[in-house]
């Protein structure tokens, strides 16, 4: 190998490492609120409301960042596509980090009244704009450095960031938990893994610092007009598409790890530490899955195996509340550990796929936009949806059905999308090719 080669092959380490770990670190900041939102945040900031009241005022607050989300797209697009990806990921590094220690050291109602429920929206709408601008960033890191051939094994890296810092965010309210009784842990157990972000983000800066921009960045110099112009005028179709294929992913994450630990812990009177205990486990067999469909997708193509996992998804959301009804320990943790595992195998090829749909001078905002407008309806309305039918049914299996509707879109969209798979990215970037077209072989 060459000194260029050597060079090259050492910034991939470097971009997938930066992106695993800084990806991991935002999804925990933004993880925290999810699962403090389902066991504390209710009584803390919206006493008087009644348990559903409160539980659907700290889901509608959780749903505020993801209504942000897109906003933190488009403005860190912007930056990112326009200056470049390495510093908009340490301001959105940044950002993400002190809005969560903030949250972290926010009185209650208590002591603040309204002021405090205000405040936490501010700094919820805070975290959303930071990890709209954080995925988008973290994917072009590995896919504008990494060969064709590999992109999907590579963009798996950054795939392992949700998981890894799911895995941080429960562990340490399990922990927490464990080793406090349950009025330390309401007073004030529950703000330390906030607090604690603010040593994660020093980890994450200093491995984004290091790294250098990528090369199709520093070879693209066609950058007319805003980036987010070019991305509605002439990408709008593979924006809608890839963002309704992702949808039913957001929904069953966020069903199965904030909604369902409210549910279990407060309907069906499950502890919340053996909740949190499954959920952990079955993390670890999400992240392997996410590993393997990732790598398999550079072979399988990238949209055959999201429909397959697409159809997974679907007919697992079926069995999962009925599952967790019943109430058995192994079969609670079936339904947990099959639904990240069911996830897993959606969202491995994701960070390959969306950025081969846009050219490199709208990379950034196309990729970041298209994957948080597939959270706005997947990750803000689901809680909030399905409280309301468990509330109106007296059972959360309606919850199920709603998600299979959901995937049958997704698959949908995933027929309009072309396959990607092993594309050149400085094709994309030639005129002829400036957008892809609407189901069509890429290769064709």
């Amino acid at each position: 190998m060459d000194a260029e080669g050597a060079w090259r092959a050492g910034q991939l380490r470097r971009a997938a490492a930066a992106a695993l770990i800084g990806t991991a670190i935002e999804f925990y900041d933004f993880f925290l609120y999810g699962t403090a939102a389902a066991l504390v945040f209710g009584p803390v900031f919206f006493p008087g409301l009644g348990r559903v009241g409160a539980l659907l005022a700290a889901f509608s607050v959780y749903a505020v960042a993801f209504l942000a989300r897109p906003l933190g797209a488009v403005v860190f697009g912007h930056f990112g596509d326009r200056v470049g990806r390495k510093a908009t990921l340490v301001v959105s590094l940044l950002l993400m980090g002190s809005a969560t220690a903030a949250v972290g050291l926010l009185p209650g109602f208590a002591v603040w009244g309204w002021w405090s429920p205000a405040l936490l929206v501010v700094l919820r709408v805070c975290q959303g704009v930071g990890l709209g601008g954080e995925w988008g960033g973290a994917a072009l890191l590995i896919a504008e450095n990494a060969p064709a051939g590999r992109r999907g094994r590579y963009g798996g890296f950054l795939q392992l960031g949700p998981s890894g810092g799911f895995v941080l965010a429960n562990g340490a309210f399990l922990a927490l938990q464990l080793g406090l009784d349950e009025g330390s842990f309401r007073e004030w157990g529950w703000r330390v893994p906030f607090v604690a972000s603010l040593a994660l983000v020093a980890v994450g800066l200093f491995v984004r610092l290091r790294l250098a921009e990528t090369p199709l960045f520093r070879a693209d110099e066609r950058r007319d007009r805003p980036p987010v112009v070019e991305v509605v005028r002439e990408h709008w179709r593979p924006v809608l598409a890839g963002g309704g294929a992702i949808t039913v992913g957001y929904a069953l994450f966020y069903l199965t790890t904030t909604y369902a630990l409210a549910y279990a812990t407060s309907d069906l009177g499950v502890a919340s530490t053996v909740v949190l205990s499954m959920l952990l486990v079955g993390a670890v067999g999400g992240a392997v899955t996410v590993w393997l469909s990732a790598s398999r997708s550079d072979r399988w193509g990238r949209r055959r195996t999201m429909r397959w996992a697409t159809a997974l998804v679907a007919g697992w959301s079926l069995v999962l509340f009925p599952l967790l009804e019943t109430v058995r320990r192994p079969l609670m943790f079936l339904a947990l550990a099959g639904a990240m595992v069911a996830l897993g195998c959606l969202m491995g090829p994701v960070a390959a796929f969306l950025p081969e749909l846009f050219p490199t001078r709208v990379r950034y905002t196309g990729a970041a936009l298209t994957y948080n407008l597939g959270g706005v309806v997947g990750g803000a309305t689901t809680p909030l949806v399905a409280t309301r039918l468990t509330e109106a049914y007296g059972t959360a299996q309606p919850v199920g059905w709603y998600l299979a509707v959901l995937g049958v879109v997704a698959m949908g969209c995933l027929w309009l999308l072309p396959d990607t798979t092993g594309a050149e990215l400085g094709v994309v970037d030639g005129g002829r090719r400036r957008a892809p077209v609407l189901g069509a072989d890429p290769a064709a």
